[in-house]
Parts: C-alpha cells; sequence; structure tokens
C-alpha cells in the first residue's frame, strides 16, 4: 500500500510539471502506444548531450538467465551487448553512467561481469538499450507515447510483474485530477 501511494505521488508530480529532458526520466508507454517492442514497458531514459538520449527498457524479462538471475531485453540496439543497472550509493568503476543518485548502468563487460559475482541481489541485467536521435524523444512525448515520471531507484529495479500496470493506473489517475 505504501508503494502505491508512493507510486501515485510520483505520478501526480510528473504529470503537473513538463518533462525536463535534461534529466533522467522513467518512461511508462500509454496504453495507446500499440508498439511490438515499446508497447507496455518502463524505461530509465538520461540524456548524452545534443539532445540524444539512451534508456533501458526495465520490465521485460527475457527467457534467458544469467546464472540465477533473468537477463532483461533492455531495448532493440545492441542486443548482443549486456549492461548491468545497479543500486549503489558510487560509482561502480570501469566504464558507467550515473542515471540517478542511488543507480548507475556499467556499460564494459568488466564491471558487469563484477556486478554479477558480487552485488547481483542490487542489479539488474539488460540486452541491448534504446536510443534517441536529437528531437526524437522530445517528439514522442509531445505526441502522447508516455507517461513521464521522476526517476526513482526503487521503481526502476522493482520486481516487473505488474509494475507497468500499476504506473499506468496511477498516471492517469494523476492526470485525471489535474
Amino acid at each position: 500500500m505504501r508503494l502505491l501511494l508512493a507510486l501515485a505521488l510520483l505520478a501526480a508530480a510528473s504529470v503537473l510539471h513538463a518533462a525536463d529532458l535534461s534529466k533522467t526520466l522513467v518512461l511508462v508507454a500509454k496504453p495507446e502506444l500499440q508498439d511490438a517492442v515499446y508497447g507496455a514497458t518502463v524505461l530509465v531514459v538520461t540524456p548524452l548531450g545534443g539532445d540524444e538520449h539512451i534508456g533501458f527498457i526495465v520490465n521485460r524479462p527475457s527467457s534467458q538467465k544469467l546464472g540465477t538471475d533473468p537477463l532483461f531485453v533492455g531495448g532493440p540496439v545492441g542486443t548482443d551487448v549486456i549492461f548491468a543497472l545497479v543500486e549503489r550509493s558510487d560509482s561502480p568503476g570501469g566504464k558507467s553512467l550515473a542515471l540517478m543518485p542511488g543507480l548507475y548502468a556499467a556499460i564494459d563487460a568488466g564491471t558487469v561481469d563484477k556486478i554479477i559475482r558480487t552485488e547481483a541481489q542490487h542489479a539488474r541485467l539488460v540486452a541491448g538499450f534504446v536510443a534517441w536521435q536529437p528531437g526524437e524523444l522530445a517528439d514522442e512525448i509531445e505526441r502522447g507515447a508516455w507517461f513521464v515520471l521522476s526517476p526513482e531507484p526503487s521503481v526502476v529495479l522493482r520486481q516487473p510483474q505488474g509494475l507497468w500496470e500499476e504506473l499506468v493506473r496511477s498516471s492517469a489517475q494523476a492526470a485525471n485530477a489535474i
């Protein structure tokens, strides 16, 4: 119940503010987005500069496993590369990208391997990513493809079952309350 309330408040705050594409965001596909790749997805997205963005789908487990952990479908680009989204207070080292306070994306094989060995319980392993060229993400948001939420590591790394449905419901309720 506390999580539902927190998600509802997060959605309400997000709906009230325009998307700041210079910061990390959580995108939730609207039910109208009928797309084989992006329909019913939740993504964490961060700017790379020059109005380009990179993101990872966080709620789509694949049938593959790495040890006992599921490998998630992170996106349609670079599907042969595994990334680790890891919750921690500081950088995991190597080549990594700070997504938000407390959440990093490890992007080189050595760092991903280290995370798998030492802190897999705090990580989501994803194959592939999503990339937006300048203007693409702003256009998708303007066309209404996504609910835009403020980032929160606990949402990004939450178990995927029911996550999309819950975020859609709370985002739609917040939008209707305005």
